[in-house]
């Protein structure tokens, strides 16, 4: 799963921590961007991670460092997952190489199901109107930066999947689990269309792997107003089974 949690900190009221639980707890990995940078966020990760830990199964985390970005872009990145489902290889890391070129730098982490290694680079872009096509096009040297990586780009690309930034990627054999599927509210809904841009999403080798039961979670249909589930955050979550062409087996995301 992945989710733009908007502003993840110490302003997050525990029942919004409490609800956030609520929907992750039902997937393996998740993968959260727009954790504070400053105090808070690391500590709302850990108190998101405990309330996990009373739903019945074993969580574990990591947080980022604050990302390169100036003091009011940067933010941190996180990843939270079942301990007995998968496991994390190595340490995580933020991208070095094109730090300078890309604002909020992906945050990697490999993890290990059943013998096969996968790793998330969780990403959050810069906003739409300051042209997230200008970072994200350094994408397309990431898969030779880490040759042996299985690389799964997760997150919020401020950008559409049909923007022609990620034709290289695709010439190299990736491929987007959703297609026009919004994710961010809108400020108010005009009858059931409550959701705003085709923003986040899960890019994935084809080669590698394949992507079923894509899912967008719709949480802001439980709420009576669409203000009251922006307290929860202006995205919608993403989930998708990741499927590894060697196994028959699968591990949900």
């Amino acid at each position: 799963m992945s989710w733009n949690v908007e502003n993840l900190g110490k302003s997050k009221a525990t029942e919004t921590i409490t609800f956030i639980a609520s929907i992750s707890k039902e997937f393996d990995v998740i993968a959260l961007q727009e954790i504070v940078a400053g105090y808070g966020g690391a500590q709302a990760v850990a108190k998101l991670t405990d309330e996990l830990n009373r739903t019945g199964s074993t969580w574990d985390y990591v947080v980022s460092d604050p990302t390169s970005s100036t003091a009011y872009k940067t933010e941190r990145y996180a990843f939270l997952w079942k301990t007995k489902v998968v496991k994390k290889i190595g340490n995580p890391w933020l991208e070095q190489q094109y730090a300078s070129q890309i604002d909020r730098e992906p945050y990697y982490c490999t993890f290990e199901y059943q013998g096969n290694n996968f790793t998330l680079a969780n990403f959050h872009a810069i906003t739409k109107k300051m042209q997230p096509e200008t970072e994200i096009k350094y994408f397309k040297f990431l898969p030779a930066l880490y040759p042996t990586l299985n690389l799964i780009f997760v997150g919020d690309f401020n950008c559409p999947q049909s923007h022609t930034v990620f034709n290289p990627l695709r010439k190299m054999g990736y491929a987007s689990a959703f297609i026009n599927q919004k994710t961010s509210l809108k400020k108010s809904c005009k009858g059931a269309d409550c959701l705003a841009s085709e923003f986040d999403n899960i890019w994935y080798d084809a080669t590698k792997i394949s992507l079923k039961n894509s899912e967008a979670l719709h949480f802001y249909a439980i709420f009576e107003t669409l203000e009251d589930a922006r307290k929860i955050s202006d995205h919608i979550p993403i989930t998708a089974e990741i499927w590894f062409k060697d196994t028959v087996e699968t591990a949900p995301n």
